[in-house]
């Protein structure tokens, strides 16, 4: 098999022809946005700089930035570079309690809870590898899970005889349904089961997971429900308290519209408990503690953010995109992305020759919509559609399909850009 690269297990959004070329002559010049708007979704769509003739329908992959986020960045990139020391020192206090105000508003959650990461691969193996498992003990996943999740178990299993087994929860995803999903995870719960490892939004085709039918049916059990939320997080109005989860793991990169390589864990009291950290916190009083010899109370979500000197104006970025969030409202946001989604299926599955492997239900998908087309391979698919300026991209498992999702960053104009060019495609 041939070597996967880093393009591959992203999700190869293979628009060589089409942005490889532009690339070549640099970055475009940011342009002004407009004014802007929460209540309207054009001024909305203004505060990216998504090149407007084409539609960027892969969000799921790598989100672009908006404009305050953007500045936020300028802002403190510039002073790093002029005074890194005293720019560091006079704004890292403040930047941090920026960060974990806005954080601690839209999670619905004390900040305590929270652990800061870069992206969703580093939370997953930070978790993974810290809850206090014995040997013996079993780790219950899906098969529908990425490579993230199943590989961060592997390593943990190899390391100290944690079981992992893997569990089928749908046949079919287009017709995949709650009753199925939640019956066959809960009879896979055997007497060894310590953790189930599930993903609120399988990138594999889209299927979302009914993650609080879930947590009550795994209600009394001494079993941990962890979830990799990276494609719901910033596109479902629901805070992790209200999914009934332990653990909550999700990049802000992608649906959140936030700095490149930040993400988060977000643990319950019951979960943290079973935690313990593997990496170095930089919180001043695990440092205090280290300097006068004593073990000072550090809350969970400080005592497991990685410490080190990692991009500060990235991190101190993410107050903006939870801000963006919030002034437009988690509801609203959550509507958008679930019509567009809407429209988009009803397009496709109005397309002879496409089969759809999203559940057309809202209930049971996101943003996230996956299909095939006739004969055409998912990759050649997605060339001919970045040709027709479409960026979509392949699914990055043995099973590949073609996967498009629109964000708050598009219109109906470029969901409907994007079915007319799957049916040139048939």
């Amino acid at each position: 098999m041939a070597q996967l690269s880093r393009r591959g297990l992203l999700g190869a959004t293979a628009a060589v022809g089409l942005l490889g070329v532009a690339a070549c002559d640099g970055p475009a010049a940011p342009t002004a946005p407009r004014p802007f708007d929460p209540g309207d979704w054009a001024s909305v769509r203004a505060q990216f700089d998504l090149a407007p003739d084409v539609a960027h329908l892969s969000t799921f992959v790598f989100a672009p930035h908006p404009a305050a986020v953007r500045a936020a960045i300028e802002q403190h990139r510039a002073g790093l570079d002029r005074d890194p020391i005293g720019y560091l020192h006079a704004n890292e206090a403040t930047a941090e309690a920026r960060v974990a105000g806005a954080a601690m508003k839209y999670l619905g959650t004390g900040v305590d809870r929270v652990a800061f990461t870069d992206s969703t691969t580093l939370g997953l193996g930070l978790l993974y590898g810290g809850l206090r498992l014995a040997a013996g003990d079993e780790v219950l996943t899906s098969k529908h899970d990425f490579y993230a999740t199943h590989e961060a178990l592997r390593l943990r299993s190899e390391r100290d005889g944690v079981t992992v087994r893997q569990v089928e929860l749908y046949a079919d995803p287009a017709t995949a349904g709650v009753d199925e999903i939640v019956g066959k995870l809960v009879a896979a719960v055997g007497p060894r089961t310590r953790v189930v490892a599930v993903t609120w939004v399988h990138s594999s085709n889209g299927v979302r997971l009914p993650i609080r039918a879930i947590a009550d049916a795994l209600a009394g059990r001494d079993v941990l429900l962890c979830v990799d939320g990276v494609h719901g997080f910033g596109a479902l109005d629901a805070a992790p308290e209200s999914l009934g989860c332990d653990f909550l793991v999700s990049g802000c990169h992608k649906w959140l519209h936030g700095p490149r390589g930040t993400g988060l864990i977000w643990g319950s009291e019951r979960g943290w408990a079973r935690f313990s950290p593997s990496v170095p916190s930089f919180d001043g009083r695990s440092l205090t503690g280290w300097i006068t010899a004593s073990r000072p109370m550090v809350p969970p979500g400080a005592a497991a953010t990685p410490g080190g000197y990692h991009s500060f104006e990235h991190r101190w970025a993410l107050a903006e995109a939870f801000q963006l969030h919030d002034s437009i409202g988690r509801a609203r946001v959550a509507g958008r992305v679930r019509d567009l989604a809407t429209r988009l299926k009803a397009g496709l599955a109005g397309i002879g020759g496409v089969t759809l492997m999203t559940p057309r239900d809202p209930e049971l998908s996101a943003g996230v919509v996956c299909f095939t087309v006739g004969n055409v391979t998912a990759d050649e698919a997605v060339g001919r559609l970045a040709v027709a300026k479409v960026v979509a991209s392949v699914t990055p498992y043995r099973t590949s399909y073609v996967r498009l999702g629109a964000s708050i960053a598009n219109s109906e104009d470029q969901v409907d850009a994007a079915v007319r060019a799957v049916r040139d495609l048939v």
